[in-house]
């Protein structure tokens, strides 16, 4: 399992931007497996289930997004930092939410992903859109 941290979360008005960050330590076999694990981005609002939001593969980086994201939110991943990253653009209201990482070993996004697939977690990070 990895331990996961995000950061980047924040106060921004709507249509402005934000880069979220999630940043692993801690693999059992190195932290050089970072390319071995998936990772993916949930969020959640006090009351309702957790959201998908985009996954990035292990090892050949197959992308797949939520479709209320696609064309605003991007994923991608710095394996040599062992980070990830969600850049989202035109962001509204309906976007708050805490969000959350996770990751999971030898995974592909290619056709869906899904928060019980997952086991490691990160923290969250809280995402505001207010003007």
């Amino acid at each position: 399992q990895l331990q996961l941290v995000e950061s980047g979360g924040g106060l921004v008005k709507p249509g402005g931007s934000l880069r979220l960050s999630c940043t692993a330590s801690g693999s059992s076999g190195g932290i050089s497996d970072y390319q071995y694990f998936a990772i993916a981005w949930f969020r959640q609002n006090p009351g309702k289930g957790r959201e998908a939001v985009a996954c990035i593969s292990s090892i050949d980086g197959t992308t797949n997004y939520a479709d209320s994201m696609k064309g605003r939110f991007t994923i991608s991943r710095d394996n040599a930092k062992n980070t990830a990253y969600l850049q989202m653009n035109s962001l509204t209201p309906e976007d708050t939410a805490v969000y959350s990482c996770a990751a999971k070993e030898y995974y592909s996004c290619a056709y869906y992903f899904v928060e019980g697939d997952f086991t490691s977690w990160g923290q969250g990070t809280q995402v505001t859109i207010s003007s």
